[in-house]
């Protein structure tokens, strides 16, 4: 166990290190405002305040940790071998960043409070993150620093076996829409089909009557080929499915009809089945209340896991809805169009009410990879290289890798071909030394 001595064992710091030392490194930690407990303790030890007690190892805190609600924090953004960091304390620390002010400013979002410009959709963008503005979007850093910071300990308590994890895949089946025409009902059907025609689009035309005729499979149907390869793989796919009623933003199936209620019970077999949150019940509680009662009422057991629709998270207010009807996991940190780490890590952590200077139960997975972001890149060779790149980099913290997948990824259709291949590649890398 690591016992840490602090000025003050604020609930920021309790947090931020019971995620770096525990979920990441996989030991437990303790608090303490006495020195003579320091000094009895016999395992790893350190002092996390202003000034150094002796030749202890030492981190020397940054202000923001014993802080509450947000102030006008500078960051200053340095090179530290071959990552970066912010919250420099030099070499008076036995490391030279405050780690764990770092940490906590990127897994409690601290910048998405702060003004910025969001887009069409109210999300926060890629473009305005840290990560991306100073080139780390791409690396878990708060895993990295995670790494130094034990291999630092280990320097200095040579004897401590620290415990090892091995990276793991989480692959997300997102479902907006469960078929591409089928169970659509006439008066879309009829307007499908005006808009094909007023649009020469005659070959979607032609494949619309093939498949609500029986000729032809329904393209966005590849539940079983998805459901195959779970049966092979040894970590269960998490499949979010749209149940909320249709509006501008979301044109899912009606979720009062069996065949599709079927489906989503037959997937439950096989894989673990979340809610894909409506664009509107994202704003609306009681919209939300409604859909994860629909979703338990389907598979009849209570709703673990969401996913927001266009990925769009409104902090505090989406996760403290979820948490308000005792949702455990949520799935939508991380950016439609730019692969990365939106809270610099790839470990799962619990979501930090800032307003509240809280530790919630809500635990957070980001994501860190949408199907979407490799289209970016042309070719498949492209594809490949990139997601080879992003695994890499979790597989060096061992950490757990998070990619989105649609089920229309997995048609053959245009721009989605070759992505089967990219999905086999994901989950051969769990297999992997």
């Amino acid at each position: 166990m690591l016992l840490v001595y602090t000025h003050k064992i604020s609930p920021r710091v309790k947090y931020v290190f019971k995620h770096i030392c525990t979920r990441i490194l996989g030991i437990e930690v303790s608090f303490t405002t006495a020195i003579e407990k320091l000094i009895a303790h016999d395992s790893l030890k350190m002092s996390y305040t202003k000034q150094q007690l002796g030749n202890e190892f030492f981190v020397r805190s940054h202000d923001i940790m014993f802080e509450q609600g947000l102030s006008d924090v500078e960051v200053n953004i340095q090179d530290w071998g071959n990552t970066k960091c912010f919250f420099f304390i030099g070499e008076k620390g036995s490391i030279p960043f405050d780690i764990f002010a770092a940490s906590f400013y990127l897994l409690s979002r601290y910048e998405e409070y702060l003004p910025h410009v969001k887009d069409e959709f109210g999300r926060f963008t890629a473009t305005e993150s840290l990560g991306y503005k100073y080139g780390f979007l791409h690396q878990p850093v708060v895993d990295i620093w995670a790494y130094k910071f034990k291999e630092a300990l280990q320097n200095q308590f040579p004897d401590f076996k620290f415990p090892t994890r091995t990276y793991s895949v989480r692959p997300i089946i997102d479902v907006p829409s469960a078929y591409s025409y089928k169970l659509k009902g006439i008066i879309r059907t009829i307007g499908g089909t005006v808009k094909d025609l007023f649009k020469f689009r005659f070959r979607s035309l032609y494949l619309r009557y093939a498949v609500l005729l029986g000729f032809k499979h329904d393209p966005y149907d590849t539940f079983k080929y998805i459901i195959n390869r779970q049966k092979l793989c040894k970590n269960k796919f998490l499949f979010f499915f749209l149940i909320g009623d249709y509006s501008t933003y979301d044109k899912g199936i009606n979720a009062s009809k069996k065949s599709f209620i079927s489906l989503i019970k037959h997937v439950a077999d096989y894989c673990n089945v979340g809610l894909k949150v409506s664009y509107f019940a994202i704003d609306d509680v009681t919209i939300l209340k409604k859909e994860k009662n629909r979703m338990e009422d389907i598979l009849n057991t209570p709703l673990k896991a969401s996913r927001q629709s266009f990925s769009r998270l409104n902090l505090p207010e989406s996760y403290r809805n979820l948490i308000d009807l005792e949702i455990k996991e949520d799935y939508t940190m991380g950016y439609v169009n730019h692969i990365g780490f939106r809270a610099g890590s790839c470990t799962p952590f619990l979501f930090y009410d800032l307003d509240y200077e809280v530790q919630t139960p809500l635990m957070i997975y980001p994501y860190h990879l949408l199907d979407y972001a490799l289209l970016n890149n042309k070719s498949l060779l492209d594809k490949k290289k990139v997601l080879k790149e992003v695994i890499n980099e979790v597989k060096q913290v061992n950490g757990e890798f998070v990619p989105v997948f649609h089920n229309y990824t997995f048609t053959d259709v245009d721009q989605w071909k070759g992505y089967k291949e990219l999905f086999n590649l994901i989950l051969e890398s769990a297999n992997e030394s």
